[in-house]
C-alpha cells in the first residue's frame, strides 16, 4: 500500500497548536513545503482545523493538522478554541509553536497540561528566530518538552522539527507496543475465512477498511484467507467438512451474526471484524462491559448511537435502522435515540445510559481512546456497533471465547 492509500486511521496524526499570530500556519506550510494554510497577520485567519497528508522519514505517512488560536475571543472564538482542543484528542504528537518574541504564556501552559494528563507527545517549536528581539527559550520550559528554535519564514530548524516530531512518535510507539489485528490468533498455514455480505450498504467495487487490513495481516502472517459472501457459507462449511478441512478461524461482518453463527461448526471459533477492530484499537474490555449495560436499559434512557466517518444513509443503514430495531427489540423498552457522525463527538455525555459507536476503523488509535475516555469520566458505558450486535444476537460469549483474558466480563 502506497503513502497516498495509506488510511488516515493509519497515519500518525501530527497536531500543531500555538497562539494567533505565533506562525503555526506559516510553520505548517515549511513543514508540508506547501501553500497548505492561510496565512495573514490578521489575528485568527486559521477558523477551523485544516488537514493534510505527506510523508515524514523515516515514520512515514502521516497527517498534519493546523488549528485555531489557543486565545481566540468571542463566543466565536470560543467555538474555535474548542474545535483545537478536539483535534488535541486525535493528536499522536502535539508541536506547540510559540511566538519567540513574547515566550510562553497561559494559553501554552495550559495545553502543556493537557498534554500530560493526556499523554501525548509534545514538540516546542520556538518560533521567529529570524527576528533579532527572539528571546532564548526558558529552562524551565525545555525541562518539560523538547525544543527546537525554528523559523517559519527563513525555513531555520524546520528540517529539525521534522526530524525530532518523527523519533517522538516512533519512540511513543515503542514504548506503547505495535498491534496486529491477528495477534495471538494465527500461525502460519492457517486457513480463516472471512465472511462479507455483498448487500445494499457495501460500498460499491470495493471492501471496507476492516476487511482489507484482515486480508493484508493474514496474508503477513503466512495464513490463507477464503472470502465468502454469506449465501455461500454454508455450501463452503460443507466443503470443508467433507475434506476434514475445517478452518482455523471464521470472521464475519456484524451485520451477518445472526445467519453466520448457525452455519459455522460449533467447535470452529468465530469473530467479527469489530471484535478484532475493538482489541486492535485497544478498547475491547470498554466495549464488552459496555455491551452488557444493554440488559439494564429502562424506558426513557437515552442512547447515543455515533459514528467516526460521514457516509449517505441507506434505507437499511446499520446505526439508524439495524440497531435500533434490536435494541427494541432485545430490551423491550421505549428508548430515546441519538445519533452523531463525523468528527463531531459530544462533549456532555451524562445524559446517556449507553454509547454505541462505530468499529472507529476511520479514526486512529488515539481518538477512539480519547472518546472512550469521555465516556468513561462521565460514567457512561462505551461499546461498538459489532459488539452490541453480537451481544443482541446472543453470540458475544462465543465469540471472544479465543481470548481467554476476557472470559467472565459478561
Amino acid at each position: 500500500m502506497g503513502m497516498n492509500e495509506t488510511p488516515s486511521a493509519e497515519r500518525a496524526h501530527i497536531g500543531f497548536f500555538g497562539r494567533r499570530n505565533a506562525g503555526k500556519s506559516s510553520l505548517v506550510n515549511a513543514v508540508t513545503g506547501q501553500e497548505l494554510s492561510v496565512v495573514s497577520p490578521v489575528k485568527g485567519t486559521t477558523t477551523d482545523p485544516v488537514y493534510k497528508s505527506m510523508e515524514l522519514l523515516p515514520l512515514g505517512p502521516v497527517v498534519i493538522m493546523d488549528t485555531p488560536g489557543l486565545d481566540d475571543e468571542g463566543e466565536l472564538g470560543k467555538l474555535r478554541v474548542q474545535k483545537a482542543e478536539q483535534v488535541l484528542g486525535k493528536t499522536d504528537c502535539a508541536v506547540l509553536v510559540v511566538d519567540g518574541k513574547e515566550g510562553i504564556t497561559p494559553q501554552e501552559e495550559e495545553l502543556i497540561r493537557l498534554c500530560k494528563k493526556r499523554q501525548v507527545p509534545l514538540m516546542i517549536a520556538w518560533n521567529k528566530a529570524d527576528l533579532p528581539e527572539q528571546q532564548a527559550v526558558p529552562a524551565e520550559l525545555e525541562a518539560q518538552a523538547p525544543a527546537v528554535v525554528v523559523s517559519a519564514l527563513s525555513g531555520e530548524g524546520v528540517s529539525e522539527l521534522k526530524e525530532r516530531i518523527a523519533s517522538l512518535v516512533l519512540a511513543d510507539r515503542r514504548e506503547r507496543g505495535e498491534r496486529r489485528l491477528f495477534d495471538g490468533l494465527l500461525s502460519a498455514g492457517d486457513q480463516v475465512v472471512l465472511v462479507i455480505p455483498i448487500d445494499e450498504s457495501a460500498p460499491k467495487g470495493r471492501l471496507i477498511l476492516p476487511q482489507q487490513q484482515a486480508i493484508r495481516d493474514i496474508l503477513e502472517w503466512g495464513a490463507f484467507a477464503t472470502a465468502v459472501r454469506d449465501q455461500e457459507l454454508e455450501g463452503l462449511m460443507a466443503s470443508m467438512r467433507e475434506r476434514d478441512a475445517l478452518p482455523q478461524l471464521v470472521v464475519t461482518d456484524s451485520q451477518a451474526f445472526g445467519r453466520v453463527k448457525d452455519l459455522v461448526p460449533r467447535e470452529v471459533p468465530l469473530t467479527s471484524f469489530s471484535i478484532l477492530m475493538a482489541r486492535y484499537k485497544g478498547f475491547l474490555r470498554d466495549a464488552l462491559e459496555g455491551a452488557a449495560a444493554i440488559r439494564s436499559l429502562e424506558d426513557g434512557d437515552r442512547v447515543l448511537i455515533s459514528e467516526g466517518c460521514t457516509h449517505h444513509r441507506q434505507c437499511n443503514d446499520i446505526g439508524t435502522v439495524k440497531i435500533p430495531a434490536l435494541l427494541k427489540k432485545t430490551t423491550g423498552k421505549r428508548l430515546e435515540l441519538a445519533t452523531s457522525s463525523g468528527r463531531e463527538f459530544p462533549e456532555d455525555l451524562k445524559k446517556y445510559r449507553l454509547v454505541i459507536h462505530c468499529g472507529g476503523c476511520m479514526l486512529n488509535e488515539r481518538e477512539v481512546a480519547f472518546r472512550r475516555d469521555r465516556a468513561r469520566a462521565q460514567g457512561v458505558p462505551f461499546t461498538n456497533y459489532g459488539i452490541a450486535l453480537a451481544y443482541m444476537n446472543g453470540i458475544l460469549e462465543r465469540s471472544i471465547e479465543m481470548f481467554p483474558e476476557l472470559q467472565g466480563i459478561l
